[in-house]
């Protein structure tokens, strides 16, 4: 029998159609899709093993090693994976590297087992890896972003969470974007990111939205890169400066850094565990800017937190992190950011608070504010 394949990979990812990714673990790392689960047809092991024989003697006597080492237990197990997955997603596909023997094999297993005709996809991973980054490449020419920009800790964030039309990078990226910026979860690959971020932006073009605002960042956003197409794109936007209080951007970057930080290290670690690598976390951060905050500054930072931290675990008292955040803020975040912003600045269309940045937004690009956030 001739089971079927789809190769409609626009509607795959508008639809947010959920993928059973049969390929080993190791490529699934690597790269995947945000609604795909790994259930492999092979192990790395195993893979490693099969492909090994494929060079030596051909695919053949590669198919009958891979029938022998997945047999028995082993291969039913592997199918109840499958046929639960299924249950969950019955809309679903599935898919490997190409298409090709183990999506149809595992596929095959499926209709044998179950009964029931599950599509894969035309092309696996490849062909759908390759429609986003043409994707990408499309949105970059279509979209005409606008820019959020301000100093550290002046809350674009929340601010872009507002907006209904956004492409949130920190959160794709999975990391607040400063040194001070690591979650307790690494942060996705590369190619993740990128397939993500080529689907955000073909959901947008979709709703015919191609005025999009997004928080001005560095090229890198923690370990990883913007796709340099659209870094490009960026780099040309007109920039939105927001503009609030020292006392209020200390207070946004306290909560982020303390409170928020906190709750998220003791949530993964547990209290004691998860307060120790979260002063680790500080401690390393302020370390790691040492050259450029020099020896004498670094020091007397490194002190105001270290004494803010013993302050905490001695009496729970949280409010003097202020202190070293205040120095962090003006003594070396503001003037490495008048320094990049001095390049920027003929592309400046706008300076307010959050609210008039808003309205500005409203009237001059008719983006609205995102009822969910409110």
């Amino acid at each position: 029998m001739d089971l079927p394949q789809l190769d409609d990979y626009r509607s795959i990812f508008l639809n947010d159609t959920h993928l059973l990714d049969v390929r080993a673990p190791v490529e699934f790392i690597q790269g995947a899709f945000p609604t795909s689960e790994n259930f492999p047809l092979l192990n790395d092991k195993e893979r490693e093993a099969i492909g090994l024989k494929y060079k030596q003697m051909g695919q053949n006597r590669a198919i009958e090693l891979g029938h022998e080492l997945i047999q028995g237990d082993t291969k039913q197990q592997r199918i109840s994976h499958w046929v639960n997955f299924i249950q969950q997603y019955p809309q679903g596909l599935l898919y490997c590297f190409r298409g090709g023997m183990r999506s149809k094999i595992s596929q095959q297993w499926l209709y044998e087992t179950s009964g029931v005709i599950y599509p894969r996809v035309k092309g696996g991973y490849k062909a759908m890896r390759r429609f986003l980054i043409n994707e990408l490449d499309i949105s970059t020419q279509q979209i005409q972003p606008i820019m959020l920009g301000g100093r550290t800790g002046i809350g674009k964030t929340i601010l872009l969470n507002k907006l209904s039309q956004k492409i949130d990078l920190e959160g794709l990226f999975h990391h607040r974007g400063s040194v001070f910026g690591k979650h307790v979860t690494p942060q996705p690959s590369q190619i993740n990111i990128e397939n993500n971020l080529s689907i955000s932006l073909l959901k947008l073009r979709n709703k015919n939205i191609s005025q999009i605002v997004f928080e001005d960042e560095a090229p890198n956003i923690g370990s990883r890169q913007i796709p340099e197409v659209l870094f490009n794109k960026l780099q040309q936007a007109p920039i939105i400066q927001l503009e609030v209080s020292i006392e209020e951007r200390m207070d946004i970057t306290f909560q982020e850094y303390i409170i928020d930080a906190l709750a998220e290290h003791q949530q993964f670690y547990g209290d004691e565990t998860g307060f120790i690598k979260w002063s680790e976390q500080l401690t390393e951060a302020i370390d790691k800017i040492q050259r450029r905050l020099g020896g004498v500054r670094h020091k007397q930072l490194k002190a105001l937190l270290l004494s803010a931290i013993n302050k905490q675990r001695e009496t729970g008292y949280i409010q003097q992190h202020k202190d070293w955040i205040n120095s962090l803020l003006v003594d070396y975040y503001d003037p490495m950011y008048d320094y990049q912003f001095s390049k920027k600045t003929k592309r400046v269309v706008f300076k307010g608070s959050q609210n008039e940045v808003l309205e500005f937004l409203s009237d001059r690009f008719a983006i609205s504010q995102d009822i969910r956030s409110n």
